[in-house]
């Protein structure tokens, strides 16, 4: 066999040569590196903006969210407001008129104080007569308490200051110390208000009564 020249040598040197080196980028593969580049940049940019928006969004939410809390809240509130109002009105709405009426209950119950118990017994149409105030007083009492009116006799009961005005102090060491002892004039409540308070004597110098010793132990 007859060796290869030195021209053919030489040129499959280069020809090997060039196989192996890596190709030089051309003008297309730049622009295309340059666009790839450029789209990741704009898809971050994309991604950055739609994420604030997303907050934006969320916070602007939340916000909403609570106004309309606030607004439940308060027409609830007035909601509840306008019932109690409207309670009150209907239960509380005759007590200029039972107040007047105080004066009446508390004349029937003077003129049949007033009667001596001998002229009851002795008496027919004295008797009879008492009889029909008798009941006068108590269907009224009964037609006021329909109404939301009763009648306050505290005698033996816990003297209230709510309900109860007190007129003087009466020793009496056998019933617990601020019992009421003694009923001047009868009073009259309405629903939880008082009308009239009770007019008493309280009793002083007995034991004190189990609350006041069980809050002092």
């Amino acid at each position: 066999m007859t060796s290869k020249t030195k021209p053919e040598a030489e040129t499959e040197t280069r020809a090997a040569a060039e196989a192996a080196a890596p190709a030089a980028p051309t003008a297309a593969d730049s622009v295309g590196q340059a666009g790839g580049e450029q789209a990741g940049a704009d898809q971050t940019a994309v991604n950055d903006n739609a994420f604030e928006v997303l907050t934006k969004l969320q916070a602007e939410n939340a916000e909403l969210k609570d106004r309309v809390l606030r607004a439940m809240a308060e027409i609830e509130n007035v909601r509840r407001r306008g019932e109690r109002e409207l309670n009150d009105a209907r239960q509380y709405a005759i007590a200029k008129f039972a107040g007047d009426m105080l004066g009446v209950a508390d004349n029937m119950e003077r003129a049949l104080a007033s009667v001596p118990a001998e002229a009851r017994e002795t008496d027919a149409a004295v008797k009879a007569l008492i009889e029909g105030v008798e009941l006068t007083e108590k269907e009224m009492l009964r037609s006021l308490e329909k109404h939301g009116v009763k009648k306050l006799d505290p005698k033996g009961e816990r003297f209230d200051p709510n309900f109860h005005q007190a007129m003087f102090e009466i020793p009496d060491p056998s019933v617990p110390n601020g019992t009421v002892a003694q009923v001047v004039q009868v009073g009259y409540s309405i629903g939880s208000r008082v009308l009239r308070p009770a007019m008493v004597g309280v009793a002083r110098g007995g034991p004190k009564q189990a609350a006041e010793a069980e809050k002092q132990a």
